[in-house]
């Protein structure tokens, strides 16, 4: 009799299943369009398999993959080709059906990146500021700051005042 080994692609489905949400959900927060968002995820994955770190717990694997997909956004956004590219017309945002989370996806989205995606983190992940930190390897003052600022614009936009 036969005892079935659990085999990787059954673990890497797991994993999958558990993080490409979230990861997805970063990524767009960091490109703001799908195609792009799909594409850092599935390179994500793709990192994983390749590199096949060794994690601690579930927590450990997480913050490693948020960690990747923050940096790859960070690289894609750097090229020199995205920063000449025009947003297509209809392209697919985030939503969602409250028509007020709906906006304020929006003004989240419309925050610069580095606001961006601390407040994603903070908010949408519930991560805390030092594990921010960890993830973007950036100090807890930083994340507190960036934090700090994402919420004045945030408030400002939502009051309809002009940043000074």
């Amino acid at each position: 009799m036969q005892r079935s080994m659990p085999q990787r692609g059954d673990h890497m489905m797991k994993v999958y299943e558990t993080y490409a949400d979230t990861l997805f959900r970063i990524a767009m927060v960091h490109l703001g369009r799908r195609e792009d968002a799909e594409e850092a995820t599935q390179d994500t994955f793709i990192k994983l398999m390749e590199k096949a770190p060794i994690f601690n717990d579930a927590e450990h694997q997480k913050a490693w993959l948020i960690r990747v997909i923050t940096n790859h956004c960070k690289s894609l956004l750097g090229r020199g080709w995205r920063k000449r590219e025009v947003k297509l017309e209809g392209a697919d945002p985030l939503t969602t059906d409250d028509p007020e989370d709906q906006a304020l996806i929006e003004l989240v989205l419309s925050l610069p990146v580095k606001y961006r995606s601390v407040v994603h983190l903070y908010y949408y992940e519930d991560y805390l500021i030092r594990e921010i930190g960890e993830i973007l390897q950036i100090s807890e003052s930083a994340v507190k700051m960036r934090l700090k600022r994402g919420r004045q614009l945030l408030k400002l936009e939502l009051e309809g005042e002009e940043p000074q």
